[in-house]
């Protein structure tokens, strides 16, 4: 009885109590934005915002649904490191977005602008829209209403990882991180309001364990780590721009969409340019001032003589549009005192510093509906001039006065590079893409990557031509074709293929990345450092100037008081001055000579292989880059160069070696060598000297058994002559196994054409020898012993041959002989 009084007393004095609780939670309404807000900092601007410095938090007040606007993110300050990629002042992704209200949710949702339909129907726009899929980047719960207004808490977005470090990390085997929110907050110097953009920025620190030297090496504790990411809401452009037509010979970067309105006669896929928005106060003038000019603003942290060079460099883009019939349309200024790089307002040339010298970057925010560019974005690493001073510095003797005051004429070239550098990442954001044939049309364009064109005159080193001053004929005549203001009533379609017709009247070549960068590109006309119309010629002279420097290298290329094992960091870029021509050369081989044109071209025929006579030369300068007399030197530079000091060490700057770690002349000519032999036996190579010896008639282009044989017996000669000095004879013998190794490498691919395959194993069929059972044999018996083994093991049974990779090249591109990407 007593069990059961309690039980209904209890359920009698609690029963009000859940009542009431109930009608609070009822009643409870979201608060008023002007409520919310009292006592925050308003931030007035494109998004109104508001920071609680009690909470720690950003507000973003939002009262425009659906209104689409751009979504840019990026990373505000850096990792230092260009192998990881994570740089100051660096841009992230462009997105078109906008805010969806769902009761008491908001969503930031992405468009999907790769695929569209361009009509009047909206059913035909809605069910392409609603095809593909979409993307929802954020959702945010209503912190605050006002009628149609809504207030959101922000702050989570912006403390993201916006910019993926935990992924690029992880792809680059550098560690794993997460972010630390105890140790991550709103930056507010960063943080501000203007009318057409709201600009976010927060400071991020990962926190995990590092596994890689990369990161460990530019992090004060790897264990956590802090970065800054910024975002930026930006408002559209209008709809007075009009896209203009990519066309494939135009110089330009392409922007594509699938327009599903298309005709069924017409393409599927959209092709347009990027570029900046430029219009003559006067379209009928041949020479007009612009409505708006295109503004370029340096970092303010370049430091003299840089500033100087960069801006002059920059600037050179307005010689461009003069000859496109703009006036002062083109102009660079410094950044204004307290303006933000990262605010889209300004197009930007930042100087950025890393642990290590690296590639530069032209990027831009685009507007992905329309190519239209709203900000050019520069990055310059600032250790690539250091590099140039280097590359003089081992040509001449540096410090031959004094001991200690550098010849003026390094800085000189050193900073005219830094002209033409700036010149070409502002070119790419302007929307051009490079082109590599420019160097064979007397440096027609700083959209090429050029190597400095040093001369010998009367036995004297001459830097004079070293880089190219201005802007090219190439460079003129793409900004006609993106940036011309046609009068009205033309018909801007013809003037353009007008301008296409006077590139080809000009002779100007253009061949752009793919089909110059990869290592058995078949294009002879387009090439990564490189100069000259004939690559035979420029190897030849590069040689001769080469020999030179080898010949007068000494003590004089340091200064005084620097330890002479760092002179090994002043040998390799000249020791190795031929590397991108070997390059060059090779495309000439199994070469073919093309075009981007189009139908309707007076040209024929439109792809030929390159001459017969050509291609023998070509084989003949890459063999005589692995002759003794070229991979050897003065024998007094080994006894000039100790192994590193105290307190240095060997990086990826020298030679990899075997020795131990010393100066290793063997290592290092292994490297040169087998760096010629990548180039003469490329697989795709290979297949295309076959492709063009069946095309041609019987007696026409030489067979491919016939082209490895020609390198067979260079080879051997120079083993067989070299028989009193041994230095000569070890460098022969060792380019002989390299030969050998690049063959068997070929037969045990199976991922290359078989018919290279076949020819790889007949080679090595004919070249296996008779093995010797003698004692006292000579070296160059026992290196012919050696190679019958090696070679009669692989016949027997190819899997029980691993072939020895060759010491490493000091790392190449991005200039030089040693850098990093």
């Amino acid at each position: 009885m007593k069990t059961v009084f309690y039980t209904l007393l209890c359920s009698l004095i609690l029963l009000p109590c859940t009542c009431v609780s109930a009608q609070n939670t009822a009643t409870k309404k979201t608060p008023t934005i002007e409520a919310k807000i009292a006592g925050m900092d308003k931030k007035d601007g494109y998004f109104d915002f508001y920071w609680d410095d009690d909470a720690g938090k950003i507000y973003l007040e939002i009262d425009r649904f659906d209104e689409e606007f751009l979504y840019v993110n990026s990373l505000a300050a850096g990792l230092g490191s260009n192998d990881i990629g994570l740089d100051r002042n660096q841009l992230g992704n462009t997105r078109v977005v906008y805010f969806d209200r769902v009761g008491p949710q908001v969503m930031l949702r992405q468009r999907n602008l790769g695929y569209r339909a361009i009509s009047d129907n909206p059913d035909e726009v809605a069910s392409v829209r609603d095809a593909f899929a979409q993307s929802t980047l954020a959702g945010f719960k209503v912190a605050a209403k006002t009628g149609d207004r809504v207030l959101v808490d922000l702050t989570p977005m912006l403390l993201t990882d916006a910019h993926g470090v935990i992924s690029r990390l992880k792809r680059n085997k550098q560690g794993s991180y997460k972010i630390d929110a105890s140790r991550s907050a709103v930056y507010l110097p960063k943080t501000k309001n203007f009318p057409k953009n709201s600009e976010f920025e927060a400071s991020i620190t990962f926190a995990g364990e590092a596994t890689g030297r990369q990161l460990r090496s530019v992090t004060p504790t790897s264990g956590a780590f802090t970065l800054r990411m910024h975002h930026s809401f930006v408002e559209l452009p209008d709809d007075n721009y009009t896209p203009r037509a990519f066309d494939p010979r135009s110089g330009y970067n392409a922007r594509s969409y699938a327009d599903y309105a298309t005709p069924i006669d017409q393409p599927l896929v959209k092709r347009f340019i990027p570029r900046h928005r430029l219009e003559k106060k006067d379209p009928s003038a041949a020479m007009s001032e612009p409505v708006e000019p295109i503004i370029y603003y340096l970092d303010r942290g370049a430091p003299e003589p840089v500033k100087s060079a960069l801006l002059e460099g920059a600037r050179w883009w307005n010689q461009a549009y003069e000859a496109a019939g703009y006036k002062n349309a083109f102009q660079v200024e410094v950044l204004p005192e307290g303006a933000d790089p990262m605010d889209v307002r300004y197009n930007v040339i930042n100087w950025v510093h890393r642990s290590t010298r690296g590639w530069s970057y032209g990027s831009s925010v685009t507007d992905p509906r329309t190519g239209e560019i709203i900000k050019g974005h520069v990055l310059l690493g600032s250790l690539r001039v250091r590099q140039d001073f280097l590359l003089a510095q081992g040509l001449i003797k540096a410090y031959g006065k004094d001991g200690t005051t550098p010849d003026p004429r390094l800085e000189e070239m050193a900073l005219a590079r830094l002209r033409q550098l700036s010149a070409h990442e502002v070119g790419h954001t302007i929307g051009l893409a490079h082109n590599f044939a420019a160097s064979t049309n007397n440096r027609a364009s700083v959209m090429d990557y050029p190597h400095p064109y040093i001369t010998l005159k009367d036995g004297e080193v001459d830097f004079s031509q070293a880089y190219a001053v201005g802007i090219g004929e190439w460079d003129k005549q793409t900004i006609k074709y993106g940036y011309s203001d046609f009068p009205e009533g033309a018909d801007e379609a013809a003037e353009l293929q007008k301008i296409l017709a006077e590139n080809q009247a000009k002779g100007l070549r253009y061949i752009s990345d793919s089909d110059a960068r990869p290592q058995g590109s078949s294009q002879p006309d387009a090439h990564l450092w490189d100069n000259g119309e004939s690559p035979i010629v420029e190897m030849n002279r590069l040689l001769a100037l080469r020999k030179h420097a080898l010949d007068n290298f000494s003590e004089a290329n340091i200064p005084v008081g620097m330890p002479l094992s760092e002179l090994e960091s002043v040998f390799v870029p000249v020791y190795l001055m031929h590397r991108y021509q070997v390059e060059a050369v090779a495309k000439m081989i199994g070469g073919y000579h093309y075009d981007y044109g189009v139908r309707g071209e007076q040209v024929s025929p439109r792809v030929r292989p390159v001459s017969i006579e050509e291609q023998k030369a070509a084989t003949q300068a890459l063999l005589m880059t692995l002759s003794p007399s070229t991979l050897g030197f003065n024998g007094k530079l080994s006894g000039l160069i100790p192994p590193p000091a105290m307190g240095y060490s060997r990086n990826r700057e020298l030679f990899s070696t075997q020795n131990g770690g010393g100066f290793d002349p063997l290592a290092m000519a292994q490297s040169a060598a087998d760096n010629t032999f990548t180039f003469l036996l490329h697989p795709h190579r290979l297949a295309r000297i076959a492709e063009q010896a069946a095309l041609g008639p019987l007696g026409g282009y030489p067979s491919l058994e016939d082209y490895l044989e020609t390198i067979r017996i260079e080879v051997n000669r120079n083993v067989r002559k070299n028989t009193t000095n041994r230095f000569p004879l070890e460098l022969a013998m060792m380019v002989d196994k390299r030969f050998v190794a690049h063959l068997i490498q070929l037969a045990a691919n199976k991922d290359i054409s078989e018919r290279v395959r076949s020819v790889a194993f007949s080679k090595l069929r004919q070249m296996l020898g008779p093995l010797s059972n003698a004692n006292n044999l000579t070296p160059i018996e026992v290196h012919d012993h050696y190679l019958s083994v090696t070679i009669n093991q692989f016949l027997t049974d190819p899997r029980s041959v691993e072939i020895s990779p060759a010491p490493k090249l000091p790392d190449g591109s991005p200039i030089g002989c040693g850098g990093f990407h």
